[in-house]
């Protein structure tokens, strides 16, 4: 028996990986604190389980789902309205949204939508691991665009070559980024959409962390005037309402990608349970306050890690987005080699930035997303166990 040779260029997932090496520790006895993976332990908030255990408990609900192509029109005005209350951008629910099992099934259904095999598609490097396997199980080719501090991690596109551009089908980026925090301005999404109308490039903007941001301005790519003619947008409510098991979410945009999207995802499942469209609904309808008090609670546990780290010898302004941060490792070390130090003398565990693309060396990821008591106990055992470090 043989499997398909595309999974030969796949490496393991970075977080099941993860998950792997802090169960077997834990099976060791270790006390371990995860700040690797960005999974809310918040609850979800209750109106959204209540709209949930309602729905559920309709038998009319209980069958295929409402529209199942493009999900529920019930979920997708909601949408327009989240969009037009939080960003200012106007929807059609019925041309130019289409509901998601999250925005990762977005990613993938997009390459499958709108790029051929042997295209070359652009990607953020550092870049969220899942963009490129979308990008081979088509048959295409990513290029790496290196994202740095020094540009505010975002790309620089007039460095991208133009004959590369020119072979460019599409583009996968996201901010505020994962994994590096950095945020997007209006100046630099107008020049997204100049850059993608002057080469034809399809844009995927990934955007789940889209209200995750720190004295800055919230920001969607649809923002942007012309946006619609060259991409679509993904989000998702795992972020704002603490959904990431509900696996929920949309792509809004430009109405010939995402029917495109719709065609694809109408092939490969039957659509996401009523009920959760509803609990959706209700989300977001309901809970600005809720995504508010969140991004506050992040903002608060991000001003601790940061001054535990300032303790130990770190110098850096921080980006003002996600509930991540993105922190350079001391002299003498590799991002692996640190989180495995981490890992050993503190039972911390850590991301290393590696993981992210080969610009993505010399930094690792620490997540917020831990309860308070452990995150202070992760915290003291660093300021206890390591040394002050040195910089380059």
């Amino acid at each position: 028996m043989h499997t398909a040779e595309r999974l030969k260029k796949v490496p393991p997932y970075l977080f099941m990986t993860l998950r792997n090496k802090i169960n077997e520790a834990k099976k060791r006895g270790v006390d371990v604190i995860s700040l690797a993976i960005g999974d809310p332990v918040d609850p979800t908030p209750e109106r959204v389980v209540a709209a949930l255990a309602k729905a559920a408990a309709d038998p009319e609900n209980h069958r295929y789902p409402t529209d199942e192509e493009w999900g529920m029109m019930a979920f997708r005005e909601a949408v327009a309205r989240w969009y037009g209350r939080r960003y200012g951008v106007g929807l059609d629910p019925a041309r130019e949204i289409v509901a998601l099992i999250g925005s990762k099934e977005g990613c993938h259904h997009f390459a499958l939508g709108v790029v051929n095999a042997g295209d070359t598609v652009l990607v953020t490097d550092p870049g969220y691991p899942g963009y490129k396997p979308s990008i081979w199980f088509v048959g295409a080719e990513p290029y790496p665009v290196p994202i740095r501090a020094e540009n505010g991690f975002l790309p620089s596109l007039s460095d991208i070559p133009s004959e590369v551009a020119r072979k460019a089908a599409a583009f996968y980026l996201n901010y505020p980024n994962n994994p590096t925090g950095a945020v997007a301005t209006r100046g630099f999404l107008d020049e997204l959409v100049a850059f993608a109308k002057s080469y034809d490039i399809a844009i995927c903007y990934d955007n789940p962390y889209s209200e995750v941001v720190f004295g800055v301005e919230r920001l969607s790519f649809l923002s942007a005037a012309g946006a619609k003619e060259v991409g679509v947008e993904l989000n998702s409510l795992s972020k704002p309402f603490n959904m990431t098991g509900w696996r929920i979410g949309m792509a809004c945009g430009n109405p010939d990608i995402v029917g495109a999207i719709a065609k694809v995802k109408s092939n490969t499942d039957s659509g996401i349970f009523n009920a959760i469209q509803y609990a959706g609904i209700e989300a977001l309808d309901n809970c600005d306050d809720f995504t508010e008090k969140m991004v506050e609670i992040y903002r608060m546990r991000r001003e601790k890690v940061l001054s535990t780290l300032r303790e130990l010898g770190w110098r850096y302004e921080a980006p003002k987005g996600t509930f991540y941060l993105w922190a350079p490792v001391p002299k003498g070390y590799t991002s692996a080699e640190f989180c495995e130090y981490l890992f050993e003398k503190c039972a911390v565990v850590s991301a290393p930035g590696s993981a992210y693309g080969v610009n993505g060396e010399g930094y690792i990821r620490l997540s917020l997303t831990v309860e308070e008591k452990r995150l202070e106990e992760a915290l003291q055992r660093m300021r206890e166990r390591l040394p002050k470090f040195e910089f380059a």
